[in-house]
């Protein structure tokens, strides 16, 4: 079945996690969903420690080379800088439907749930809150303080759903990419976008 393309923005952060939002990428292009990608300085630095995937700081640059490198369709992938004010996501007047950030620091948290909007990652998600569109929060700390619990809390309470990567077992994964893909499919479930990552509980293998 077929469902229509939705416009997803997809912010990462510098915390570890980076196969996570990579993957997130990657499902959300095969399927021909329009993306705007978002990511921080300190992403770069995770992405290429923990990938060897080197992330442009020029946007045009990282279109090009992500768009070969999913071989995703051309014009689906829209990078912008970090603080390209006139980008769509800066505004309630055109907001994507969804947005996740995946991976998130506790710093990038604790910026939206305050409000703070100084970059244009927190301006996106505080955007998302305020038309009431779904924000998906991919935290990646452990253990979470007081200071982190009482974050997610408040954002909770706003209407962001607080999504750790905390894989299940039950599915009998036999490799990384197995783990990698519980998290993504339960990302793209909060999405409402169909997937075929793993066999759902209940379901005939």
């Amino acid at each position: 079945m077929s469902h229509p393309a939705k416009i997803i923005t997809v912010a990462m952060t510098g915390a570890s996690g980076m196969p996570y939002g990579i993957r997130l990428l990657e499902i959300l292009l095969q399927q021909r969903h329009r993306i705007y990608l978002l990511y921080s300085q300190a992403a770069q630095i995770v992405a290429q420690q923990e990938m060897g995937l080197t992330l442009s700081s020029r946007p045009k640059e990282a279109e090009a080379f992500l768009t070969g490198y999913f071989k995703a369709e051309p014009g689906l992938l829209k990078v912008f800088g970090r603080e390209e004010w006139f980008a769509p996501v800066a505004s309630g007047s055109n907001p994507a439907d969804a947005m996740v950030i995946c991976p998130c620091t506790m710093g990038t948290l604790s910026a939206v749930a305050t409000g703070q909007s100084q970059k244009l990652i927190e301006r996106a998600a505080d955007v998302m809150l305020k038309e009431q569109r779904k924000l998906v929060i991919v935290p990646r700390e452990m253990p979470f303080s007081i200071i982190h619990l009482e974050n997610m809390l408040k954002l909770a309470q706003c209407g962001a759903v607080i999504l750790p990567p905390n894989p299940g077992f039950y599915h009998h994964p036999q490799t990384i990419q197995d783990i990698v893909d519980f998290v993504v499919a339960r990302i793209l479930d909060h999405l409402s976008i169909a997937h075929s990552l793993m066999p759902r509980w209940g379901d005939p293998e």
